[in-house]
């Protein structure tokens, strides 16, 4: 997912590709994390 914009930032030096490719990769993180708390359940005895 990040080898477009990286692709773009070697070839041009524009900061602002990098920039996206950082907000990306911190995007995904953080839906990553978010997705695995929300699937971990609770180990409840009855």
């Amino acid at each position: 997912m990040f080898n477009i914009p990286w692709s773009l930032f070697e070839k041009t030096g524009n900061v602002e590709t990098y920039l996206l490719m950082k907000q990306l990769e911190s995007n995904q993180k953080a839906l990553t994390s978010s997705q695995s708390a929300s699937t971990v359940k609770p180990n409840v005895k009855r």
